[in-house]
């Protein structure tokens, strides 16, 4: 599809350098996030992708370039207006007080409220109406601190919907999750995206990438940074660059998958690589 077809992006950085001071950690970042799409970052730690969400979501002013929100820079948003485009599910998250679900959902409706009004019958029904789109309206009396990790996720997702965004930021969604979860929390990120959500994401598996079979952005060491389509942009050797080990890259009739390649060596060492296979060149 062509950009002109996509239409406007609802996220998009332009020549974007994020960092501390005036000291970048990532240079001339260009990305656009249109309605309904994924994008998914990845890269190994160390290489700025907390940076560059916090800059995303404007807790750090850009070294250079710009984020625009629809046509207008983050910098001309208010804090109170840009939390109504925009929501943001962190990674973890520590309850500091005992709140039942239906109100940790009701807390994403802060920013449609005027002043220190309370929420009205319209905003509970919304935040009933985010826990019944998830399937977890059976949690809604549950205290939220007593919620598995599982749970949680899908909790602080709920409250992102109440927030109506037009944009979801998530920050390693699938951390912590058993493997039944991380399938069901990616089948949420979907079905969000069908419906014309548009979603950010950071995830250390390319697995995820595949499954969700969006655009990607890969951070790597020294301003290493790759963009494009999951199968374009994680092939064996792009992820052996990024990485640093050989991975095998499977692509069957309707799935793909990558795995690292573990083996020992000639002197019975366990390392990366099958014994006796060429390793491959790691370029710099």
């Amino acid at each position: 599809m062509t950009a002109a077809a996509l239409g406007q992006p609802v996220l998009e950085t332009v020549g974007l350098s994020c960092g501390y001071g005036q000291q970048p950690v990532l240079k001339d970042i260009s990305l656009q996030l249109h309605k309904g799409e994924v994008l998914c970052i990845l890269g190994p730690n160390g290489v700025g992708k907390t940076t560059l969400f916090k800059t995303l979501l404007g807790f750090l002013p850009p070294c250079g370039g710009s984020v625009l929100l629809g046509d207008r820079p983050t910098a001309e948003w208010g804090r109170r207006e840009f939390a109504r485009e925009i929501a943001y599910i962190p990674q973890l998250h520590a309850p500091q007080f005992s709140y039942t679900v239906h109100d940790v959902v009701l807390m994403g409706r802060t920013p449609h409220l005027q002043g220190q009004a309370s929420p009205s019958r319209q905003d509970d029904e919304i935040a009933r109406d985010a826990l019944e789109r998830l399937g977890i309206s059976h949690l809604a009396a549950r205290d939220y601190s007593a919620l598995s990790g599982g749970e949680r996720q899908m909790v602080l997702i709920a409250r992102a919907l109440a927030q109506q965004p037009k944009v979801m930021v998530m920050d390693e969604p699938c951390a912590s999750l058993d493997f039944g979860n991380q399938a069901r929390m990616l089948a949420q990120v979907l079905r969000l995206a069908e419906e014309g959500l548009s979603v950010v994401m950071t995830t250390h598996d390319p697995n995820h990438a595949f499954l969700l079979d969006g655009n990607v952005i890969c951070l790597g060491r020294d301003g290493f940074v790759r963009t494009g389509k999951a199968a374009q942009v994680l092939t064996e050797a792009g992820m052996a660059q990024l990485y640093g080990v050989p991975v095998r890259v499977h692509a069957g009739a309707d799935s793909v998958a990558c795995v690292p390649l573990i083996g020992r060596d000639d002197n019975g060492e366990v390392g990366h690589g099958a014994a006796g296979e060429d390793r491959p060149k790691i370029e710099q």
